[in-house]
């Protein structure tokens, strides 16, 4: 007994000590604690990441992702679109004829489920860009779930959007950082005039806009709906991120793209739920957007911040305690009318003081 033991003790040490070789002494190796560190970066459990690449390579890394992430804003968009104009009504034949069937009126939303390696999760097509509005808190000093912000304003769905200060992953999601637009109002700034972002929005032609900006270009270019976030994934219909190796690692990913018909393309994948989906990486959204037509992309706030509403349910399985996602800053809300939707600034009148992110 001893004897069988003591050899299955050597088995594992060995297979231990060949797994630790080949970790720190391969390229496949190197590659999959890089992945592993860069999947743990997209996480409240950042500093874990030290232990595998060592501190040096973490803030090398986090630092060389930044630089990358900033320099993907960078070349100046010019995709245009042109928008698919609604049937016209047609009267009834009072005869048979040979003339040719109506055409079929889009539905303002449709939804895909999608799968792919290690993920499953959604893309929501909204044919009409111009039905879009960014939707904010109700209440002050709380973030809100994009479910309710759906039911409170009447949208048919939502998705969640921008960044916020998260202090110890622990904030109430009520200040976004960078800006906030909606309605063709700046809701909210951290920059000063000429600082410039990294938005994500939509123009008043319905033109998805993404890339580094500044907020007196924004006003120019009749941004309606902006949120900062980043990185932007496909500029002038070409894929910005190389391979699987840049795509930042394993995580659940929201991004939003346009066709040239104007289609707006929201992809939601789930992830840290073994058995259901583990997550993908921005190249895979990236092939994903292309896939589908995207001659413009950018992602959005990702992880637990995940999360997609249609008529009052949420689709996906945010990772998250709470089936319902997180309290959220922003949502992209989609309207039959969106003209008639009442959006107030939740943070007008507030002062940088009144807003505590780490305050519940």
């Amino acid at each position: 007994m001893l004897r069988v033991i003591a050899i299955s003790g050597a088995v594992f040490l060995l297979l231990g000590l060949a797994a630790i070789g080949w970790l720190l002494l391969t390229p496949s190796g190197s590659e999959f604690r890089y992945l592993m560190a860069d999947t743990l970066i997209t996480t409240q459990h950042r500093h874990w990441a030290k232990y595998i690449i060592g501190q040096r390579q973490l803030d090398a890394r986090v630092q060389a992702y930044q630089q990358r992430f900033n320099a993907m804003g960078e070349e100046r968009d010019t995709h245009e679109i042109h928008l698919e104009p609604q049937p016209a009504a047609v009267p009834p034949v009072q005869e048979a004829s040979a003339q040719p069937a109506p055409p079929v009126e889009k539905p303002l939303v449709e939804i895909e489920a999608i799968s792919g390696a290690g993920y499953s999760g959604y893309v929501m097509t909204v044919n009409d860009p111009t039905k879009i509005r960014i939707g904010v808190p109700e209440n002050k000093g709380r973030g809100e779930r994009v479910r309710s912000m759906v039911e409170r304003t009447g949208a048919i769905a939502g998705v969640n959007g921008g960044g916020f200060a998260d202090p110890n992953w622990q904030g109430n999601g009520f200040q976004p950082i960078g800006i906030v637009m909606s309605g063709g109002k700046l809701f909210y700034s951290d920059l000063g005039k000429s600082k410039t972002t990294q938005v994500v929005g939509i123009d008043r032609d319905g033109k998805m806009v993404a890339g580094r900006y500044s907020l007196g270009e924004l006003q120019q270019m009749g941004v309606q709906e902006a949120v900062t976030f980043q990185p932007r994934i496909i500029v002038n219909g070409k894929g910005l991120i190389k391979n699987a190796a840049d795509g930042w690692g394993i995580a659940p990913r929201t991004a939003m793209g346009q066709r040239e018909d104007g289609a707006i393309l929201f992809v939601v994948i789930d992830g840290r739920q073994p058995g259901h989906s583990v997550g993908a990486n921005l190249y895979d959204v990236q092939q994903i957007m292309l896939e589908r037509g995207a001659v413009i992309a950018a992602n959005l706030d990702g992880g637990s911040s995940t999360v997609l509403v249609k008529d009052g349910q949420v689709l996906n399985k945010p990772s998250t305690k709470s089936s319902e996602g997180r309290y959220l800053p922003t949502a992209f809300l989609v309207f039959e009318h969106p003209e008639q939707a009442n959006i107030a600034n939740v943070w007008e009148g507030l002062k940088p003081g009144d807003i505590d992110p780490g305050k519940w």
